[in-house]
């Protein structure tokens, strides 16, 4: 393992200003980093309002060791110029939607420097289009990118009146997270240099973070998939009426407080044993999980930060997640994470010989609703560069970096 020490002192550039980006930034800058935020237009007149006079961290943040941080985080630059957020930093944090990880990339490319490092928040094989769009531009430059199953945080901007605040609450804080870098020869590095990040100190100070097998195995641990799109879709009655038949706040709404019982759990854990077929096939790991760990009102999300033993029975209402939604159908629960989490599975399925039926279901369910079609709009695995590659090639590439180019 190399010395990461040259990062301390370095700024720390987080791409994004949405919630979780936003909760890094603040959670960094009140650790005592110097931290660039930068977000690009059409977005950031709406994301970055307010936030050069700074951005105010606040919440419970539960989590079982008790850290918590709070206070106004004051930036050392807001801009909307990606090379000038980067220039000189250390740690370059992307947190955005997937869908912002191509547009982000472009212009980080040109920008980056030997000795960076970039860590994406969740990765949503967003390590594996990077390094895609780095071969494709000629790019060399000596970084270490890796991506975390998660993000470290339950968090979201606060709005009023429809304008978007510089203001994070921040219900929860995990205690430990998976991660993994690309190739897999650098992730030691990868995992030290997370020790730099102050958004990172509840992992750190927790129950650490874990090195997952590789960055697809990050990608199969990314818990967003099966809590988010079984709970949505087969809850969406229960959200649609929430605020017209049962005289409650339409916007206290949450899929775990009051879509979640025990035939959702059945269906997220019959979710889960096909992505462990899917990473079995592969030959890549996946963050374990017994049955009875879908069983509550947090489900498997309550291990990221309170640990094994976290349980809130369904006869019990669940009063942290109050007001976290989703509230409609056209939201990232649905719009990112069947096209991206979900659609990369059918592809992996169809290349593997895996039967996904309950995955699948979840994205002909979300056409159905949405009147979207999402396979055609779902991410492949030739988008990331993959898809021609045999078992064996895949693996080589994902530890050692040697990519075999398309014959």
């Amino acid at each position: 393992m190399s010395n990461m020490e040259y990062l301390k002192g370095k700024p720390i550039a987080v791409l994004g200003a949405g919630a979780v980006a936003k909760a890094q930034a603040a959670d960094c800058a009140l650790a005592g980093a110097k931290v660039r935020i930068c977000d690009i237009e059409p977005f950031a007149k709406k994301t970055l309002f307010g936030v050069d006079k700074g951005i105010k961290f606040f919440g419970q943040q539960l989590n079982l060791y008790g850290f918590e941080r709070h206070g106004m985080a004051k930036m050392e630059m807001v801009t909307t110029d990606i090379a000038e957020a980067v220039k000189g930093a250390g740690i370059v944090i992307v947190a955005t939607p997937s869908v912002g990880h191509r547009p982000f990339f472009e212009k980080l490319i040109p920008a980056l420097e030997d000795g960076m490092v970039i860590h994406i928040f969740p990765d949503n094989y967003g390590t594996l289009l990077l390094r895609k769009m780095m071969r494709e531009a000629g790019c060399n430059k000596k970084v270490i990118i890796g991506g975390w199953s998660s993000a470290p945080y339950g968090c979201r901007v606060e709005v009023k009146g429809g304008v978007v605040l510089p203001q994070i609450r921040v219900y929860y804080r995990a205690i430990t997270l998976r991660g993994a870098a690309l190739p897999s020869a650098d992730q030691d590095d990868f995992l030290e240099s997370s020790k730099y990040m102050g958004s990172m100190d509840a992992v750190t100070n927790g129950d650490g973070a874990v090195g997952g097998s590789t960055v697809m195995d990050t990608g199969f641990s990314n818990v967003n998939p099966v809590l988010h799109c079984p709970g949505t879709l087969l809850g969406a009655s229960v959200m649609q009426n929430w605020g017209v038949i049962y005289g409650e706040n339409k916007y206290d709404y949450s899929i775990y407080s009051h879509a979640y019982c025990p035939a959702v759990s059945e269906v997220q854990y019959s979710f889960y044993k096909e992505e462990c077929a899917l990473a079995e096939a592969m030959g890549v790991g996946i963050q374990p999980y017994e049955k009875e760990h879908f069983f509550s009102r947090e489900n498997v999300l309550g291990q990221e930060y309170m640990g094994l033993d976290y349980v809130i029975p369904f006869e019990e209402q669940d009063y942290i997640q109050y007001g976290t939604g989703p509230f409609d159908l056209n939201n990232r629960y649905i719009t990112e994470d069947i096209p991206v989490g979900c659609h990369i599975y059918h592809e992996l399925a169809a290349k593997f010989g895996v039967e996904i039926p309950i995955i699948d279901s979840m994205i002909h369910l979300a056409c159905a609703m949405t009147g979207k079609n999402f396979w055609e709009k779902g991410l492949t695995l030739d988008d990331l560069g993959i898809g021609h590659m045999s078992k064996e090639e895949m693996l080589d590439y994902l530890h050692n970096g040697k990519y075999m180019d398309k014959k």
